[in-house]
């Protein structure tokens, strides 16, 4: 079975049982202040989880482009992927645990042919906040699944949420697939990282509102979020060792070798170094495609592409390959993908204008961590040092992105030893750093629906309007980030804008705040919308039914919500500064007071 096969495949069965099979969202979430990617299926229906209304009904169904980089350092092994995609179904409020249960039992034996004896499965064994889930192993049961293949795991392994301190949660069942292969020990369940169990999908249970208190209330509506990795399923299907031998690695594999000059499979180190510039630079060009994509910067999302290109041409020049080399690999990527995403192909050339950009950009810097490096050897030798320090070594990968590696070679053919240990543990200190930044993050929960959220998320809506007022139809919004603090805006616009047109964006928002209007909406076709006159990228991204959201005879536009009932409880606007965010794109920041 291959990726176009299972795609398909679940999304007509599901198709079958009611679901709308809705599009997949951008990796770039909009309005949501606590990630930097979409990492997830249910990411981008958090406010229909929470409860608003979802234009296409209650029953759902997609693959969604994902990013999570938080095993970024993992990347190189046989299943770790920077970028994948997730099949997933959903109940905004409709089916529960049961049908769930029952649909991913009969996906699984009837179209993707496991029998009830390759299969086990994981559910909620119960703590002080919820019970032991004998509901969900009761139903797994009546299907045929027997005892001795139900396992009653903790929290850490069979619950889900809230993404933030407080929020949706509940248990949930994963289904495991017995891969055949011997088990590692008596002890060893699905869970186990030794091969013979294979996760291969997981029903959420929204059940829950944790409070504030740290206290477990039930929600007044329930919900059923799922999912499926392709990538990882495909390759079990096909009885591949790693993700690296399906289809679409393989033919970016077979240009990386070209290039590099080297083959696969032969190497260790050589297979790593190839792994990691092929996830990379696929990720990259997803990155960078997006309908809203980014360019490579010093900051979030753009400091995450930044630092996986840089690992690939780390890992490039560990393989001898001539920079600039990632656009040839992400041509491969656009080729392959282009037909499911067709913003790849629409982004095309400035996928591969931004990746030889950036890879330009390392090589000169890595130049001046060379030029650097010579430096610091030079005073050591003239105080007949022989030890470079762990923390200059670090010093140098972190101010100019020189690879540890680079500067241990270069170091010992001058005859310097270097510190490694020290260098470890200023690395592992940063790690540490980053990592409780990350949290940090993550504080206010997934896309924090608070009152200053929804009050700043209404004014981007008049924002956008006074923008094209203003300055023109041509202003489109190419991102939004909103805290509880500030918003921030993307548009295009070619040219600085003056401080004598942001005055008068910023009274023409007022003016609309001053005069009270209420904010209504209607779900309509996106044909519908369009004829209206609403703002939206009108993308194909868009699902057959949208909200659009009208602010009285001012501004009306596409968008999933929140939004305040009358905007005459803004307070005043404030435009607070204005600047590039990358080529022929403007970005505002703006408060209420």
């Amino acid at each position: 079975m291959d990726f176009k096969e299972l795609r398909y495949l679940y999304i007509d069965f599901f198709k079958k049982k009611g679901h709308q099979h809705i599009p997949s969202a951008s990796l770039i979430p909009e309005n949501d202040p606590t990630v930097l990617f979409t990492t997830a299926g249910m990411h981008p229906l958090v406010p229909y989880l929470l409860g608003e209304v979802h234009p296409e009904g209650k029953r759902l169904v997609n693959w969604q482009k994902c990013i999570r980089t938080g095993d970024i350092d993992e990347v190189g092994d046989a299943t770790h992927l920077t970028f994948f995609e997730m099949l997933g179904n959903w109940s905004l409020g409709d089916y529960f645990k049961k049908d769930a249960i029952i649909w991913s039992y009969e996906f699984l034996t009837e179209y993707l042919k496991f029998t009830p004896d390759q299969l086990h499965i994981t559910v909620f064994e119960g703590d002080d906040d919820a019970p032991r889930d004998t509901e969900s192993a009761g139903y797994w049961e009546e299907l045929g699944i027997s005892k001795d293949h139900i396992h009653y795991l903790p929290k850490k392994d069979n619950w889900w949420g809230p993404a933030g301190l407080t929020g949706p949660c509940g248990p949930d069942s994963e289904m495991f697939v017995d891969t055949g292969i011997e088990a590692c020990s008596a002890e060893c369940a699905p869970g186990c990282n030794c091969g013979k169990y294979f996760e291969i999908w997981n029903d959420v249970f929204m059940q829950y509102n944790k409070e504030e208190s740290g206290k477990y209330t039930p929600l007044k509506v329930a919900n059923v979020d799922t999912g499926m990795g392709i990538e990882r399923t495909v390759a079990m299907m096909q009885g591949k060792k790693s993700v690296y031998e399906t289809e679409p690695f393989v033919q970016i594999i077979d240009v990386i070798e070209d290039l590099a000059n080297v083959k696969y499979s032969e190497d260790e180190k050589t297979d790593i170094a190839i792994r990691i510039i092929a996830d990379h630079v696929r990720t990259a060009t997803f990155i960078i495609g997006d309908e809203r994509g980014i360019v490579p910067s010093n900051l979030g999302a753009g400091y995450v592409l930044r630092r996986l290109i840089r690992r690939c041409v780390r890992y490039g020049k560990q393989l001898n390959m001539k920079t600039p080399f990632m656009s040839t690999i992400a041509r491969i990527v656009v080729d392959m993908m282009g037909e499911i995403y067709p913003e790849l192909v629409q982004n095309a050339q400035h996928i591969y204008q931004e990746l030889e950009n950036e890879e330009l950009k390392f090589e000169s810097t890595l130049q001046h961590g060379m030029t650097e490096l010579e430096k610091i050897m030079t005073k050591l030798s003239e105080n007949n040092q022989t030890i470079l320090s762990g923390r200059v070594a670090f010093k140098l990968y972190d101010t100019y992105g020189f690879p540890f590696e680079f500067t241990k070679e270069i170091a010992g053919e001058k005859g310097f030893n270097i510190d490694e240990e020290g260098f470890n543990k200023a690395f592992d200190k940063h790690k540490e750093l980053s990592k409780q930044a990350q949290k940090e993050s993550f504080k206010g929960g997934l896309a924090d629906h608070s009152e200053k959220t929804t009050r700043l998320h209404t004014a981007t809506h008049l924002l956008h309007q006074a923008l094209r007022t203003v300055l023109g139809d041509h202003v489109e919004q190419k991102g939004s980030n909103i805290t509880p603090e500030r918003l921030r805006f993307d548009f295009t616009h070619p040219d600085k804008i003056d401080s004598g047109t942001l005055k008068k964006i910023e009274d023409l928002v007022n003016e609309q705040i001053q005069r009270k209007l209420n904010v209504s909406m209607e779900v309509m076709s996106i044909e519908e919308a369009k004829n209206k006159g609403s703002i939206a990228l009108f993308t194909s991204k868009y699902e057959q039914q949208v909200k659009v959201y009208s602010i009285g005879d001012f501004s009306r536009e596409v968008c999933g919500g929140p939004h305040v009932e009358n905007i005459g409880e803004l307070g005043y606007f404030k435009i607070t500064k204005e600047q590039s965010s990358s080529a022929g794109v403007r970005r505002i920041r703006a408060v209420l007071e």
